[in-house]
């Protein structure tokens, strides 16, 4: 195969990618670098990156968002408080105690 055909294909694919969905994962990534140093305060780090899933599988994407923007600087206070209150929604304490990670008190 050419190379001058290989470029329709590099378009296609190109084309596949959904940007929207790029950007979310992105975000989800940024809002875990936040989430995980604060729960690993009370954990070991297996159990620390398990609830920092449930807890960003809890969150809204507004709220993923809004845990992002403390991105590459400490979590402040707001920031911790947003992530306790995610941790005790139910859809988050299931997920922890499917995945072996200690509720939230």
């Amino acid at each position: 195969m050419t190379k001058l055909a290989l470029v329709p294909l590099a378009f296609l694919a190109l084309a596949a990618c959904d940007p929207q969905a790029m950007a979310d994962k992105t975000t989800r990534n940024m809002a875990a670098d936040v989430v995980r140093p604060v729960v690993g305060r009370d954990m070991p780090a297996a159990p620390a990156e398990a609830a920092t899933q449930c807890i960003l599988d809890a969150a809204a994407v507004e709220e993923q968002r809004a845990l992002a923007r403390d991105y590459g600087v400490e979590a402040g206070s707001q920031t911790r408080e947003n992530i306790r209150n995610i941790a005790l929604r139910p859809a988050a304490q299931s997920c922890f105690a499917s995945h072996g990670v200690p509720p939230v008190k």
